[in-house]
């Protein structure tokens, strides 16, 4: 190639930033654009001032709205020739954010990374979102490494968090160091592999200085020296042996096994420090450059080709034909929309048609741009292993796949939680009504977690998301991008309806008018949708969803078959209708068994209605009902106001499932039905002195109970 990268792959990291929210995510992150160069400043989450945390929204609050996309180049810090850009490695970072309601930008990010830094909390360890983002990664099988930061402060404990750690994420983490003093009087870092001794120096602390060992630690060292060589020998037969034969491996080949190890998701680095107070966030880059893994080093992406049907794969390389995920679109108020995209393989150029596998559209690529949070560079090319983002694409949305028209391939959807929570939403004037429409298009194109619907009755505009902040930042949004000025109803659940029991019906459409009528005719068993077992087929017969099966059982052609679709059609459209109280319905497995039609009266319709009186007859039979969203709360309080915030917990229907320590105060883990938490902050601030505070992550659909249901049944006529 004439024009090649100027980077080789081997020296690029794509990582992601992911923790609780509170846990010091953007202030590391900060620390990363300082120390990388690639800022002269840093900025201040309590000042308001953050590069990462670009939005007026995420400013006010203090908290991570968005992923931000940070593109760095990083000399590890024992580099000699620091300056040279042979020596360097480029990031490709996303910051994620940590709250519950923001969820789906870690599940998009994690879905397009190599790497992760976990982020802790010192005081507070695992948290409830820390847990959520693992299972992500897990589910997404990104290597990480482990970073215990805020040890500066009061109730801060290394060995605490880190116990955590092994307890509620995975046995496989291991020290990498340890810190020298506690709290006010952090100093500095023991290095376990090199048994060196580190502080930071400088304004910044810029300067990674050797300090003389603390030799109160050196025992203490030792024993975990020897814990981190054991973890690492496991992972090679020939190390493990000469160890064991009393050889202790050499520096390099003990990082070159343990780099394989956190690859294929063995070990978990644990690293410690606090970014704020600049201490142990070079160590925490170091790693990244040593053991991460650079996109030559994951394994091909997968795909269905779609002309046939077959699995296919891509490997990251510049010569294999172009293919690349989007994973995020960005509205920007300077040059429209942004289309976050991977590439996997291959390269584009700006000013070329890419093709959309999804769609099996074709549009022109305008420009290419590489982000730094809100700042952009223009590019003319990006190779494999790069994250960029287009501007100009139309029709592409997030998930999409974007290949070569020559050798198309479809790469695996991102799956999306399904929101919880609605509003009601009036534009205030006549000329907010179409703008209305307008944002809202593109606030859902950009959140794969942000539903729009309009209730067919009353031609209310609803709106569906994660949370009540989810929301209330998305109307706010609307009003400062879209100029949009809208009221707001009070939050609804979103309910969901379902069957107990087995149930058959038989539905029957016959209308006869002057000339040709009408004539549908069906018989249906409906039961209780049961999860497949793993490894099982589905059959030929059987159209299979997450919360749907259709089980097409005629045999003879009593039903001829261009009218089995429409009775599929016919079920879905009654399931959306609901049947108890309007809502949707889930976990239903459909089967037509029977029926009968006429040669000159049968039409698709007439099944179609047939179908739909067939299923709410089978409904009524089948114990249709009302199942609620419960949530995984999480209080954290001082002690003295346990006793009333467990009362309070127990009267909202919730279930208390324990309790812990968190650094000076208390835990309350609960399930509590999200009806009853609608503004459980303003309750939790006034028992507790404004003291307490709580997160509430979506967990699972529960029945609810009859005295509930039939108040949101009366509610609904």
């Amino acid at each position: 190639m004439a024009d090649t990268r100027d980077y080789p792959l081997e020296r690029v990291r794509n990582f992601g930033i992911i923790a609780h929210i509170d846990a010091g995510k953007t202030t590391t992150s900060e620390r990363i654009l300082y120390y990388t160069g690639s800022q002269h400043k840093i900025g201040e989450v309590h000042e308001g001032e953050t590069t990462t945390d670009w939005m007026e929204q995420e400013r006010e609050r203090g908290i991570t709205i968005t992923a931000a996309a940070i593109t760095c180049f990083w000399s590890k810090s024992n580099e000699p020739d620091k300056k040279d850009p042979a020596k360097k490695t480029r990031f490709n970072i996303i910051d994620t954010p940590g709250h519950i309601d923001f969820t789906v930008e870690v599940k998009r990010s994690m879905r397009v990374l190599d790497g992760a830094v976990c982020v802790f909390d010192g005081v507070a360890g695992v948290e409830p979102q820390s847990e959520t983002n693992w299972r992500y990664a897990d589910e997404a099988n990104v290597p990480r490494i482990c970073f215990i930061n805020k040890l500066d402060r009061m109730g801060a404990s290394f060995e605490k968090s880190y116990q955590s750690i092994l307890d509620r994420l995975s046995p496989k983490a291991v020290r990498m160091q340890l810190p020298i003093g506690a709290e006010e009087a952090l100093e500095g870092v023991v290095d376990l592999l090199s048994m060196k001794a580190y502080k930071n120096e400088g304004a910044m602390g810029d300067e990674i200085v050797e300090m003389p060992f603390p030799e109160a630690m050196r025992a203490e060292a030792e024993k975990y020296r020897g814990q981190l060589i054991e973890k690492i020998v496991e992972n090679d037969e020939a190390l493990m042996t000469s160890y064991l034969d009393g050889q202790e491996p050499s520096m390099e080949q003990l990082k070159a096994t343990l780099r394989k190890a956190v690859i294929a998701n063995q070990i978990f680095p644990v690293y410690t420090g606090s970014a704020l107070k600049n201490k142990g966030v070079q160590h925490v880059l170091d790693a990244v450059v040593d053991y991460l893994p650079s996109p030559l080093d994951m394994p091909a992406v997968k795909g269905t080709d779609p002309r046939t049907g077959d699995e296919i794969e891509r490997h990251a390389s510049d010569s294999e034909p172009f293919c690349a995920l989007a994973f995020k679109l960005q509205a920007d108020p300077f040059v429209g929309q942004l289309t976050f995209f991977r590439v996997y393989s291959g390269s584009i150029e700006a000013g070329s048609y890419i093709y959309n596998a999804t769609t099996g559209q074709k549009e022109r690529l305008g420009r290419i741009v590489r982000l730094q949070a809100n700042q952009r560079e223009e590019v003319k090319k990006v190779y494999a292993g790069e994250i960029a983002a287009a501007v100009g694409l139309k029709d592409t949305k997030t998930s999409h796949t974007l290949c070569d028209e020559a050798n198309p391939i479809v790469l695996e959807q991102i799956k999306f939680p399904e929101p919880v929570i609605s509003l009601r939403i009036e534009p205030k004037t006549k000329a907010d009504q179409e703008k209305m429409g307008i944002a809202l298009k593109k606030l859902s194109d950009e959140d794969p977690t942000f539903r729009v619907t309009s209730d067919p009755e009353t031609a209310e505009t609803l709106i569906s998301g994660m949370g009540e902040l989810h929301l209330e930042i998305l109307v706010d949004r609307m009003k400062r991008e879209f100029n949009v000025e809208a009221n707001v109803g009070t939050p609804q659940v979103a309910y969901r309806e379902t069957i107990l029991q087995e149930a058959e019906a038989e539905g029957k459409y016959i209308k006869q008018t002057g000339g040709k009528g009408q004539y549908g005719h069906v018989r249906l068993r409906l039961k209780p949708l049961q999860p497949l077992e793993e490894g099982a087929k589905i059959p030929k017969n059987v159209t299979r969803e997450e919360h749907f099966e259709f089980i097409n059982s005629i045999k003879g052609g009593v039903v001829p078959q261009e009218f089995i679709a429409p009775v599929e059609k016919g079920i879905r459209e009654a399931m959306e209708r609901g049947f108890v109280a309007g809502f949707k319905m889930v976990d239903i497995s459909a089967e037509l068994y029977d029926g009968s039609y006429h040669d000159v009266d049968s039409s698709e319709i007439a099944f179609k209605i047939a179908a739909s009186m067939g299923f709410q007859e089978a409904a009524q039979k089948a114990r249709a009902v009302l199942l609620e969203p419960i949530m995984k709360v999480e209080v954290v309080v001082p002690e003295k106001f346990m006793g009333d915030v467990t009362g309070s917990l127990s009267g909202k229907r919730g279930a208390i499932e324990g309790m812990e320590e968190r650094g000076l105060a208390r835990a309350v883990k609960a399930k509590v039905p999200l009806s009853e938490m609608f503004g459980y902050t303003t309750q939790l601030r006034s028992m507790t002195e404004g003291r307490g505070s709580f997160t509430m992550e979506f967990d699972h659909y529960e029945v609810v109970p009859p005295n509930v249901a039939a108040d949101i049944i009366a509610k609904r006529k």
